[in-house]
C-alpha cells in the first residue's frame, strides 16, 4: 500500500510538471504575449505620456505579465496541492519590481506573499485579500512601510501590501475572473500604468474577486530580490485579455524646495520625484477561444499630484 502511494506522488509530480510545461506553450504559441496599452507613470508631462500610450507595444518599467518558467513550478508542496484540485494549467502570471524599497515595505511584501501562496478559490467561492491575508498588524509579524494618506505619504503598519493586492488584481484581470472589489491609489503608483493599481486598507478597502468558472483555482507568490511574482492555476485555458487606456485629463505636480547648507550654490538634490496627477479611462478587450471578442469597461480612476521635492542651498 505504501509503494502504491508512493508510486502514484512521484506519477503525479511528473504529470504536473509535464502539463504545466504543456500550459507554457500554449501561452507562447496560442495566445502569444498579450499586447498590453501601457502608460509610463514617471512621465513628467502629459507629451511623454500620451506618446508611450500611443505605443501599443511599449512594456512599463515594472509590472508586466510573466511568462516561462517560475521558481516554484518544481516545488513538491505547489505540485502536491495542484494535484490535489485538479488546477494542472497556469492561467496567468504578474510581476512587479519595487523601486528602491525601504526595509519595511520589503518585509511587508515577504511576508503577504507567504501567506497569500496557496490560497484555494473553488468554483462560485468570493476570495478576499483582507481575510485571507489581513489582518495587517504588527501582531502578524508586520512593519511600518511607507502608504498613501490623500496626497501624502505617511508611515503605516502594513504599509507596502498594496504591491500585492494591485499584483493579484492584474493576474485576476488576465484570468478573466469577476472582480468584486477594488480600490485605486490616491496618487499614482509607481510599479503599474495608471488604472491597474489596487490598494487595501484592512476593515475599509479591499480587494475582492468570485472564482466565476467551473473549476478550482490555486494561487501562488512568491519573491525574487525586489521582484513580486503571483500566479493563477486552474484546469482550463482563459481567453486573451487586453488593457486599454484612455488619459483624459493631468494636473502638473508641484516643485517644493528645501534648503540643505551641505549642497554647493546651484547645486540639488532630488529627494521625492513626485509625479502628475491623472485621470484615466480603463477598459478591456476580451477574446475568447471560439474569436468571440468582447468589450468591459472599468470606469474612471483619479490620481493627485505627489508634490517633487528639491534640496538646494538656499
Amino acid at each position: 500500500m505504501k509503494k502504491v502511494t508512493k508510486d502514484f506522488f512521484y506519477i503525479a509530480l511528473l504529470s504536473g510538471m509535464v502539463i504545466i510545461l504543456i500550459a507554457y506553450i500554449y501561452h507562447i504559441f496560442f495566445l502569444g504575449k498579450k499586447t498590453v496599452n501601457n502608460v509610463h507613470v514617471h512621465s513628467a508631462n502629459l507629451d511623454e505620456l500620451l506618446t508611450q500610450d500611443e505605443d501599443k507595444n511599449s512594456s512599463h518599467l515594472y509590472g508586466k505579465p510573466v511568462y516561462g518558467f517560475l521558481s516554484w513550478e518544481d516545488n513538491s508542496s505547489f505540485l502536491e496541492l495542484c494535484g490535489q484540485y485538479g488546477t494542472i494549467l497556469r492561467m496567468a502570471a504578474f510581476q512587479i519590481t519595487l523601486p528602491d524599497p525601504l526595509p519595511g515595505e520589503k518585509s511587508n511584501v515577504i511576508l503577504a506573499a507567504d501567506l497569500l501562496a496557496g490560497a484555494v478559490v473553488k468554483p462560485g467561492d468570493i476570495f478576499s485579500l483582507n481575510q485571507d491575508v489581513g489582518p495587517y498588524s504588527r501582531e502578524r509579524g508586520f512593519k511600518e512601510g511607507p502608504a498613501y494618506s490623500g496626497n501624502n505619504v505617511v508611515s503605516a503598519v502594513g504599509g507596502g501590501v498594496c504591491k500585492i493586492a494591485t499584483t493579484l488584481y492584474n493576474v485576476a484581470v488576465l484570468v478573466n475572473l469577476n472582480i468584486l472589489e477594488r480600490h485605486p491609489h490616491s496618487m499614482l503608483a509607481p510599479y503599474v500604468p495608471p488604472g491597474q493599481d489596487a490598494t487595501v486598507v484592512y476593515g475599509v478597502k479591499d480587494f475582492s474577486f468570485k472564482n466565476n468558472t467551473d473549476h478550482t483555482l490555486v494561487i501562488w507568490a512568491d519573491t525574487e530580490g525586489d521582484t513580486l511574482t503571483i500566479a493563477i492555476y486552474g484546469s482550463t485555458y482563459p481567453p486573451k485579455v487586453t488593457w486599454h487606456h484612455e488619459l483624459l485629463s493631468w494636473q502638473k505636480r508641484h516643485t517644493v524646495y528645501r534648503n540643505n547648507s551641505n549642497l554647493l550654490p546651484g547645486e540639488e538634490k532630488i529627494i521625492i520625484p513626485g509625479s502628475d496627477g491623472v485621470t484615466v479611462k480603463s477598459w478591456l478587450t476580451i477574446e475568447h477561444l471560439d474569436g468571440t471578442i468582447l468589450t468591459r469597461d472599468l470606469g474612471i480612476d483619479y490620481y493627485y499630484p505627489m508634490s517633487q521635492a528639491i534640496e538646494k542651498r538656499i
